[in-house]
């Protein structure tokens, strides 16, 4: 069955087989991956983890490019409007073909861009993590 709630309802719902099975946790790949980060986070000093976070921050609050180039393609097409009426206008074959590679060029960026923003979270909360046992 198709779900479309999200990925942290598709690996609670692998997390419960998992358990449902007696399977251990450890051995998915997602907890692995954590784990992973969360050693390498462990060995670094208060310091290099105070700027660590603060980069995390910064990708997690910026922009980035990909929604600036997403807003700028509308505005490259109005300056180049006459142009490119010109060119879509012979066929509507073409207006067709542009107006999906777009569609389906903005969808992915976007998806890119959300994914980038909750991998910096979840570094965020390990650093916090490592940086409130340091502080103790």
């Amino acid at each position: 069955m198709v779900s479309f709630r999200g990925d942290a309802h598709k690996f609670y719902l692998k997390v419960k087989k998992t358990v449902q099975q007696d399977q251990s946790l450890y051995k998915l790949p997602e907890i692995q991956e954590i784990q992973t980060i969360d050693h390498f986070y462990g060995q670094l000093s208060m310091n290099e983890l105070n700027m660590m976070r603060y980069w995390m921050l910064k990708e997690k609050g910026g922009n980035g490019v990909i929604p600036i180039l997403i807003t700028a393609l509308p505005w490259l097409g109005f300056l180049l409007s006459k142009q490119l009426q010109t060119l879509l206008m012979k066929s509507n074959l073409y207006v067709l073909g542009f107006l999906i590679l777009y569609i389906v060029i903005t969808a992915i960026s976007i998806v890119i861009h959300y994914r980038e923003k909750a991998w910096a979270t979840m570094h965020i909360e390990i650093i916090d993590q490592h940086l409130q046992r340091l502080k103790n």
